[in-house]
């Protein structure tokens, strides 16, 4: 058939706007656009979006007991008490270092983690610890999935403690549903008032154990009642107590799927070898109620579609859709399905940990596998070993490392000076670090010089020597002027300055520079 208009027979008419049916990405749909949007493994769409975000519903999680739960209140109580609790631990460090366990001192850019102590130039120790983290964090995915995100992601944690909260004021699920429907009447403004002064009580309580970890705990509270404290003291408790009732009080479940990058990027961690919280539904499927599956045995599964495991959701997803993003792993749809199970007389473990694999095993009638073997695997064994690796390696350096340290600046403007008797002098600025918790006298001495004498800015040259002898307090660096003179004729040559501390330890640092003389370019 002829085409003489040119017509594109792709696109249709309606209301007097051209729409396109040609696949564009989601991503920028907009629902005034001219064109019925959509992605090119999907069908085509008959009517254009009306929205792009879906209204929030809100999460009324209903309680429940078992043994994931009773593991989350343990990990939530553990993580609660080291958080609030470890700025009160005292360590004797002696009289010239603080008595505060865990201290961050920005003050003297210091951190004390009980017998450890890490300076700025030792920052490589933090390093090691944050890539510990990330790679602890791909081997608890790549093995149990979102296990850090069900129990002990602090999202979790104060989301599960607001939770407990409102069960606590407005009573479980369906108590919180008739009240939030509710209209305001002044016994649901009062409860709503007390409920959220706890909120503001965790959130304040959350804010200042953060700040103690900045100063000692005991001074820092003193301070901070009495209003003698820092500014940013107050103003840190003041944001920290907003965002933590804002995300874990009310954003909740809405952080975990929108906010939240790990879910996007848990999916390259997980593969058909990993354990992930699943619903088996080659097991429940049709579902159908007792009193339907006791009237027809061979026609439904073991799913009677009570939605317990829907109801005790702390993000409110249904796991019987399969994986997806607002799955944080916490296993408490398992509690709640195995105790319907156990009620109704049938075998638990409609939901469970399981992997891709055995989940086809079992659909084809094989035995289950012990969870234990799935988790030992190459790829779970290679990120052990790393993470292990890097662990012990910082435990090696950490016993090894010296606590005495020496840095060479030399004078460059002007390089060299000639002195009244023929003889050179250069400058150099030393700085000496004493890392113990007590003073240290500590020798200075020029090595590979020949006939270079050695005197300070509080040593005068008329007692200067190869070697110089100084004191260095506590914890500190000391900055010492040093003048180094060789005799007449002398030309331009490497040496060393020498750091010895002078005590049981007799440890050393050499450190390599330049001397400059005349004659030379």
């Amino acid at each position: 058939m002829s085409n003489p208009e040119g017509r594109d027979w792709s696109a249709v008419v309606d209301d007097g706007v051209t729409k396109s049916n040609e696949p564009v990405s989601s991503a920028v749909a907009d629902a005034e656009a001219a064109t019925r949007r959509h992605e090119p493994h999907e069908p085509p769409r008959t009517t254009l979006p009306e929205k792009l975000y879906e209204k929030r519903a809100f999460v009324h999680n209903k309680r429940i007991d078992g043994p994931f739960r009773r593991f989350k209140w343990f990990v939530m109580l553990v993580t609660l008490a080291i958080y609030y609790g470890t700025p009160w631990i005292r360590w004797d460090r002696g009289p010239y270092s603080p008595d505060q366990a865990v201290l961050v001192d920005l003050a003297n850019r210091r951190f004390y983690m009980f017998g450890i102590e890490i300076w700025p130039h030792e920052f490589y120790f933090v390093a090691g610890l944050l890539i510990m983290a990330g790679i602890g964090l791909f081997l608890v995915t790549s093995a149990v999935g979102r296990a850090w995100c069900g129990y002990a992601c602090p999202q979790t944690v104060w989301t599960d403690v607001f939770q407990h909260v409102d069960r606590f004021v407005d009573g479980d699920r369906n108590a919180r549903m008739r009240l939030d429907a509710a209209p305001w009447t002044w016994g649901k403004v009062l409860r709503r008032a007390f409920k959220w002064s706890i909120y503001l009580v965790i959130g304040f309580w959350t804010g200042g154990a953060w700040i103690m970890y900045f100063a000692d705990a005991p001074t820092l509270v003193h301070d901070f009642w009495r209003g003698e404290a820092a500014p940013v003291a107050y103003i840190t408790v003041a944001v920290l107590t907003l965002t933590t009732v804002t995300l874990g009080g009310f954003m909740r479940e809405q952080v975990c799927i929108y906010m939240c990058p790990w879910p996007r990027i848990q999916t390259a961690m997980l593969d058909e070898k990993s354990l992930i919280v699943t619903y088996k539904d080659w097991r429940g499927e049709p579902r159908g109620s007792v009193k339907k599956a006791a009237k027809n045995p061979d026609q439904f599964g073991d799913c009677i579609d009570c939605t317990q495991c829907v109801q005790v959701c702390p993000t409110g997803i249904d796991i019987r859709e399969g994986p997806q993003i607002g799955c944080i792993t916490c296993a408490l749809c398992i509690d709640a399905c195995d105790r319907v199970m156990k009620d109704i007389g049938r075998p638990r473990g409609l939901i469970d940990y399981a992997t891709l694999e055995d989940c086809e095993r079992e659909a084809a009638g094989g035995e289950p596998r012990p969870a234990w073997k799935a988790l030992l695997r190459p790829r779970t064994i290679v990120y052990f070993g790393i993470w292990a690796g890097i662990g012990l390696a910082l435990l090696f350096a950490l016993g090894v490392r010296s606590h005495t340290d020496l840095t060479v600046a030399p004078d460059r403007n002007p390089p060299f000076m000639l002195m009244s008797d023929g003889s050179v002098r250069n400058s150099y600025t030393l700085k000496l670090r004493n890392m113990e918790s007590r003073p240290r006298r500590m020798e200075i001495a020029v090595v590979g010089l020949p006939g270079a004498v050695m005197w300070t800015d509080t040593v005068g040259r008329d007692q200067a020597a190869e070697t110089q002898t100084v004191t260095v307090a506590a914890d500190q660096v000391r900055s010492v002027r040093a003048y180094v003179a060789v005799p007449t004729g002398a030309s331009s040559q490497e040496f060393s300055f020498r750091l010895r501390s002078l005590d049981e330890k007799d440890e050393i640092d050499t450190v390599t520079t330049r001397f400059d003389a005349p004659g030379e370019e």
